[in-house]
């Protein structure tokens, strides 16, 4: 199953890079980017695309069966409840967690995420490489994974969060006035609004992964259906630093 989320992730962002690069105004961003940004960008791609998968898979599983006092698959429940702790629970815990990341305390270490200046799917990952280990999703879907009997419902729900995590970081906007807007727009985080957590124009908004509904809730929430007119903060740290060191 772990193969099949895998599968339908790479499936969603080949056609979100598909779709960047057949429309123009993508195609005009993509040309624009610096050397320093692909590098970037695609360092993250492997870490959070490949490398955290596998250590989720293997070595963080394994500190779970040293570390807990129960046995693989302890926990029966079924995929529909799998799927809203993955797809919902989960996603508290990281509204949580991404405003740690923009604490005063923690925002060195996500602050690489925001030199993005033009939003498109391979920014997606870029981070500071070890910046992965301060992200919730490294360490409580693994746990989840050893806890349930039937993981089925909580990869599916992995799984979306994963293309829904592409999608919001893509080009790819919902038309303000369609229909697929108005049934959206209510409840799920679209590349609009992430486009404003983004913007140094209305900065400490839109927190949430997947459901609005937590930013609602705690206040953190701003509203527009217009994109911001910039995109991006610049920090003065050389690409070495951005990579390994994100400290001035």
């Amino acid at each position: 199953m772990q193969i099949i989320v895998q599968i339908i992730v790479f499936v969603a962002f080949i056609g979100l890079v598909g779709w960047t690069i057949f429309d123009k105004s993508g195609r005009t961003q993509l040309k624009a980017k610096s050397f320093e940004d692909w590098l970037l960008d695609s360092a993250g791609l492997f870490v959070q695309g490949m490398l955290i998968p596998l250590m989720q898979a293997t070595i963080i599983y394994q500190l779970y069966r040293y570390w807990l006092p129960i046995s693989p698959g302890y926990l029966h429940v079924s995929p529909i409840l799998s799927f809203l702790i993955s797809f919902v629970a989960v996603d508290y815990l990281y509204y949580w967690n991404h405003r740690l990341l923009h604490s005063t305390f923690f925002w060195n270490v996500h602050q690489v995420h925001h030199t993005v200046t033009n939003l498109d799917v391979l920014g997606t990952s870029r981070n500071t490489i070890w910046a992965s280990f301060f992200i919730v999703y490294l360490w409580i879907n693994s746990f989840f994974l050893y806890l349930f009997a039937n993981s089925t419902g909580y990869l599916l729900g992995v799984s979306l969060t994963s293309v829904l995590d592409l999608w919001r970081h893509s080009q790819l906007i919902v038309p303000a006035n369609s229909w697929f807007y108005h049934f959206l727009s209510p409840w799920l985080i679209l590349p609009q609004d992430h486009s404003w957590h983004h913007s140094s124009q209305f900065p400490n908004c839109n927190y949430g992964a997947n459901l609005k509904l937590w930013d609602r809730l705690h206040g953190t929430y701003y509203q527009n259906s217009e994109l911001p007119t910039q995109i991006g903060n610049a920090i003065p740290l050389t690409f070495t630093q951005k990579l390994l060191f994100p400290f001035s």
